[in-house]
């Protein structure tokens, strides 16, 4: 009789936000598989869960699909954990979960802790509808141009940032959306958790006052009150150029948004006066 994969979601910081239904199903399961196994043990011991634990991340995660869909096949009971949170959520996963499917096996998710619903929770921010980006583009001119065709959604926008790019994301979210209501949640759940809310610009200067930029962001912008007036595709790639994307780049950006071919944009793009 096949067997199942639980994927299981994991505390983002405090143990306490462990569901029981989570404990009991790690305890029950054949073996865990988990980004880093050292991580995951620290979690497992503190719970008393005495299961092996297999290493899956990205640089295996092929291999690993494989090898969990045979083991369901002949009957086991598998689980997946991230580091922290809901695994597949800017975490690994997707892979092993499409094999799955594929080969008609059970997946049965455990809901628990995830950055994402937590921010929103407390932000203050329209939470009816939302759009939830992974991380931002590490590079400036990638993140403006992103945030500059995303702003057009009218939806709060939820990113996940690093410590040490924080900063600099800030300001272009100041620059591109007009210096929008932004919350900025570091380490939540955990003993330094800290939420600030303000424009972007002020919430910038906060953190840039600190000795050192520490913890894992979780950065939402709160959904413009108007529309920005339509533009031609001529001079929506012109938006885009001042973004810091060369102009082929904006010609490729503005071919996904409106659906027409790069050669016309191009020729729209040439035939306008500089």
């Amino acid at each position: 009789m096949p067997g199942c994969l639980y994927v299981v979601a994991t505390p983002i910081g405090n143990l306490e936000d462990m569901t029981f239904r989570a404990i009991n199903v790690l305890k029950s399961v054949d073996a865990i598989y988990c980004e880093d196994t050292r991580h995951t043990r620290k979690l497992t011991t503190h719970f008393g869960i005495d299961k092996p634990l297999m290493s899956y991340h990205n640089f295996n995660e092929q291999d690993r699909s494989g090898e969990i869909a045979e083991r369901i096949e002949r009957g086991d009971q598998l689980a997946l954990v991230s580091d922290a949170g809901t695994p597949l959520i800017a975490d690994p996963g997707y892979r092993v979960v499409d094999t799955l499917i594929r080969r008609g096996l059970r997946v049965v998710p455990v809901p628990g802790a995830s950055a994402v619903p937590a921010a929103l929770s407390v932000s203050g921010l329209a939470s009816d509808s939302f759009y939830f980006g992974g991380f931002l583009p590490r590079k400036s001119g990638s993140r403006r141009a992103l945030l500059e065709t995303l702003r057009r959604l009218g939806t709060t926008l939820i990113f996940y940032e690093a410590p040490h790019r924080i900063l600099d994301s800030l300001e272009d979210i100041e620059q591109v959306a007009g210096n929008p209501e932004v919350v900025v949640c570091r380490e939540l759940t955990k003993m330094h958790e800290e939420i600030l809310r303000g424009a972007a610009r002020a919430v910038r200067e906060v953190l840039a006052r600190k000795p050192q930029v520490l913890g894992e962001f979780t950065v939402l912008i709160g959904k413009a009150t108007e529309q920005p007036a339509a533009t031609s595709p001529a001079e929506r790639v012109h938006e885009l150029e001042q973004t810091g994307l060369s102009r082929m780049d904006a010609i490729k950006q503005v071919a996904r948004e409106t659906g027409k071919p790069k050669r016309e944009i191009y020729q729209a793009v040439e035939r306008q006066p500089s």
